[in-house]
């Protein structure tokens, strides 16, 4: 038996897993939602997979299944606006409700409440794509990144003693796009996960040689990086991620599973600090992504994962428990 006990019995028969959606990370949607369609067959559950478009209400009305697995990414599917309409079909669904779901897809506003919970969070500042091309935000060295993607989307580091901001600030999208700057913190790329109410290890992240961070590239192509199971930290930094991890879990309100990502600054004359960068509500089911790593190193195969997953699903997941 694992730390999080046996998985539940199946009391779901009928699953519709929703991937793809129209967010930028629609085909990493894709890749988790085939997954994790595949993984509930051999559960023994009728699966239905779905292509999510605009007219997703209609197609749940007319295929009425029991329960939804929600394999959506980014937005209208992870910031609240999918959860909404299930709420209203009154059909049961996995992972954070709406609100929990909205808070965490925006970064700004997550890190606000995060850091009255008392977890630590960098400094950042809102602005236009537009301002954020024309002159530095903050001081460099500083990260720039849309404040409600996911899946490092349009990250761009602004290094030290850079003149100006780089060009692809500018070619990432439309000038009046809602940006983040948000001051750069050195050293390790390490997360853990919250799988009901217990957390996981942690891992470190480790991106292959000529990748700067934790980048598309190195979170879903082959390669891109090496994992860390258990990290090699000291014990009280390792207990300070997991404490963390369940306080922002907790703070934001989310549900089932979510996984939450940590810089920690121990390089030769850093800082020592430990900042949380962000909650993710959903978390990818890819086959390199990190929460079914994680699961596995606590003893339960990807199918008992998902089954989890699904059998935790609910209507009203943005009642305060």
């Amino acid at each position: 038996m694992s730390k999080f006990g046996s998985p539940p019995p199946r009391t779901f028969g009928h699953v519709a897993v929703l991937k793809g959606g129209l967010s930028a990370e629609r085909e990493v949607s894709l890749k988790s939602g085939a997954a994790v369609a595949a993984a509930l067959a051999g559960e023994g559950y009728r699966v239905t997979e779905i292509d999510v478009g605009r007219d997703i209400a209609g197609q749940l009305m007319n295929l009425n299944p029991d329960v939804c697995f929600n394999a959506l990414h980014g937005r209208f599917g992870e910031d609240g606006c999918m959860q909404g309409i299930l709420e209203t079909l009154a059909i049961p669904y996995t992972h954070s409700g709406v609100m929990a779901s909205a808070l965490a897809m925006h970064k700004e506003r997550a890190k606000a409440v995060m850091r009255i919970a008392g977890v630590p969070v960098a400094n950042a500042r809102l602005l236009t794509r537009h301002e954020a091309a024309t002159r530095h935000a903050i001081e460099p060295p500083y990260v720039v990144k849309p404040v409600a993607e996911g899946s490092s989307v349009g990250v761009v580091i602004v290094g030290p003693g850079a003149n100006r901001p780089p060009d692809a600030i500018a070619a990432g999208g439309a000038p009046d796009d809602l940006l983040m700057a948000e001051r750069y913190i050195g050293g390790r790329e390490l997360t853990a996960a919250v799988i009901g109410d217990v957390v996981t290890d942690v891992i470190e992240i480790v991106p292959k040689a000529g990748l700067v961070f934790y980048d598309f590239e190195a979170k879903y192509a082959p390669g891109g990086s090496r994992h860390q199971l258990p990290a090699e930290l000291s014990p009280n930094v390792y207990q300070m991620i997991r404490k963390y991890t369940l306080l922002a879990h907790q703070a934001l309100g989310c549900r089932g599973v979510s996984r939450t990502d940590f810089r920690f600054d121990d390089t030769a004359g850093g800082t020592g600090e430990l900042i949380c960068l962000e909650v993710n509500t959903q978390p990818g089911m890819t086959g390199t992504s990190l929460v079914p790593e994680l699961a596995a190193y606590a003893g339960w195969s990807f199918g008992e994962l998902a089954r989890w997953i699904v059998e935790d699903a609910s209507c009203n997941r943005s009642d305060v428990r």
